[in-house]
């Protein structure tokens, strides 16, 4: 039985917050423990190009996301851990990716598809006005992230799926002209994974600016906290825990018993000053350890460079290897 091979990459363009950490690190983590599974985890750098990111943003974020997957624990021995930048067989693939790929099956993904409809509404003439060429062919560069270390398994959220997908479609129309080369993967879609909501109660995001960095220090963990939305019901009225992001946070990091043990507080009509206070403190309690390694870690970035680029290594034992098998396929060899 072929070994299934899990593949996860994390843009470089903001800082981690907790729904990223219930969302995608924490389950990601613990996957990096599991000796029967192959992971491979990234950084893509290149891909936050197509953002259009402040080049400073794009290498403090690198450092605070690599720091934060440390300190929370990934296990960088059973796992490769790498940027996307330090291998240069991925851009390489990229190019041959994209002379394979129809401009059809671009048209149709979503990223692309919302950019040209925000200029129609926006009533600009030109429906591709600011779309660079990074944005449009987003999903090649996504395939060859994919393709390049046979990924069988590729967990994305459902917004995320098509771009699995699409990957599949090139690697087929790849294998039909060149042979059985490339590796079909599958999107793994977990509906039980968490999606918090923010200060605001929409999604947390770095886009609607309503994020709770995992890491802020305890007092602006604590302001941020006190700031959640909330309704106006008053201490001692029973509260409902349906679409609390209060409550939401704190089962996302609680066992089942103190969620158990909130819900009664709820019901009970605890005060929401008092239910902030009471998350703030466990949250604060939760992360302490890690933050500590946090914080060391972005004391000492060569620490984490030498991790991204031990990683690297291991992922350019398949990378280079397997980029000469693409070569020899489509005729890119050696003449003698």
């Amino acid at each position: 039985m072929t070994q299934e091979i899990y593949l996860t990459g994390i843009t470089t363009t903001g800082t981690p917050h907790i729904g990223n950490y219930v969302g995608a690190i924490r389950p990601s983590i613990r996957a990096s423990k599991d000796p029967e599974k192959k992971n491979y985890y990234f950084l893509a750098d290149f891909h936050a190009l197509a953002k259009n990111e402040d080049p400073d943003n794009i290498s403090q974020s690198t450092l605070e996301i690599a720091a934060a997957w440390m300190a929370l624990g990934m296990d960088t021995d059973n796992s490769v851990f790498y940027r996307q930048s330090d291998i240069p067989e991925i851009p390489e693939l990229t190019w041959i990716l994209t002379s394979m790929t129809a401009k059809g099956l671009m048209n149709r993904a979503h990223s692309y598809k919302a950019a040209v409809q925000s200029n129609v509404e926006g009533g600009n003439k030109d429906p591709d006005k600011g779309i660079t060429m990074a944005l449009y062919s987003y999903p090649i560069l996504m395939a060859a992230d994919i393709l390049m270390f046979k990924a069988t398994q590729v967990p994305v959220g459902r917004d995320q799926k098509q771009h699995v997908e699409m990957a599949r479609d090139i690697a087929q129309r790849f294998n039909h002209h060149y042979g059985d080369v490339l590796v079909l993967p599958e999107p793994v879609i977990d509906d039980h994974t968490a999606v918090l909501a923010g200060l605001d109660g929409r999604k947390m995001s770095k886009s609607y600016n309503n994020t709770i960095p995992l890491f802020a220090p305890e007092k602006p963990l604590r302001k941020l906290i006190m700031k959640i939305k909330t309704n106006s019901l008053e201490p001692g009225e029973p509260k409902d825990i349906a679409g609390s992001t209060l409550y939401d946070i704190y089962k996302a990091f609680a066992t089942p018993e103190e969620t158990a043990a909130v819900e009664k507080q709820y019901a009970d009509g605890i005060a929401w000053g008092a239910m902030k206070q009471q998350l703030f403190e466990y949250i604060n309690d939760k992360i302490g350890p890690a933050r500590e390694e946090y914080e060391r870690l972005m004391a000492e970035p060569a620490i984490v460079e030498a991790e991204l680029l031990k990683g690297a290594a291991r992922a350019r034992e398949v990378a280079v290897p397997y980029m000469e098998q693409i070569r020899k396929a489509i005729g890119i060899r050696k003449l003698g």
